[in-house]
């Protein structure tokens, strides 16, 4: 597949997504979303260990380019129900249904859907210069990308609330102190901790850290009784695989695991 507004590349267990439109500071078309599914599709069959995604130029995402025809009514009456459930809602799905850790960068400001595409990642790791809105109530419109689902979970529902109903830009130092992402580094720290963080996971046990999202992610659901039986099932199935084993004999042995994700 041929990619224009996005950047795709996997090596080494790793997988790179950038998107790729900075003088439209990455904000969303549609081709951009046939190219992300593309890009999913690949890294779904590939065997990938690791998903960093992130963004080129001064923005991360900064949510639909509302210059499109489709969005801005000049192709005719726009329905924004049609957009949303074949194009966002498939793509956040994917992106939280991947068996392997999510590691989003969020190299500058992260805007609309573009902040609640961030929000679906595993690890979220920003930028000090970075900043997210959520500027739908400009618009006479809801957060959506998963953003009334993400935002109240994360930060609870005041301030879900107050960012979703007055769009109000806060700093990645604030995201990161409400726990709406995991980091925020010095921008000159960025790059080094992303690569960090991304290595790190391109080595680490991957089948049990996708069966933890499945638990962390049941469990918003779950009755206790519910998500201790998920526990059990799913250590179960842990016990017997090659990393379990690897990590044992690593300990025993006071050695490094070498784990192969399975």
């Amino acid at each position: 597949m041929t990619y224009e507004t996005i950047l795709f590349e996997q090596q080494d267990g790793v997988a790179r997504i950038v998107l790729n439109r900075p003088d439209k500071l990455n904000s969303f078309t549609t081709d951009m979303h046939r190219e992300l599914a593309g890009a999913l599709g690949e890294i779904e069959q590939s065997g990938a260990r690791v998903l960093l995604l992130t963004g080129s130029g001064r923005a991360f995402c900064a949510g639909q380019d509302l210059s499109e025809g489709k969005m801005n009514g000049s192709e005719g009456p726009v329905d924004l129900g049609e957009v949303v459930s074949s194009l966002y809602t498939p793509l956040v799905k994917r992106l939280r249904a991947l068996p392997l850790p999510v590691v989003v960068g969020v190299n500058g400001v992260a805007a609309g859907a573009g902040a609640n595409l961030a929000f679906a990642g595993d690890i979220v790791v920003a930028r000090r210069s970075a900043r997210f809105i959520q500027p739908f109530c400009r618009l006479g419109l809801i957060p959506d990308t998963g953003g009334t689902y993400f935002l109240p979970r994360l930060v609870g529902l005041a301030r879900a609330r107050g960012l979703a109903m007055l769009g109000d830009a806060i700093s990645a130092e604030q995201a990161a102190q409400w726990g709406m992402i995991w980091e925020c580094v010095a921008d000159d720290e960025y790059e080094a901790r992303l690569e960090a963080l991304v290595q790190h996971f391109a080595s680490a046990p991957t089948l049990g850290l996708a069966r933890t999202k499945q638990a962390l992610e049941s469990s918003l659901d779950n009755t206790l009784a519910a998500q201790l039986a998920l526990e059990g099932e799913l250590m179960r199935e842990l016990g017997q695989s090659a990393d379990y084993a690897e990590g044992v004999a690593a300990f025993l042995a006071k050695r490094t695991p070498e784990f192969k994700g399975k």
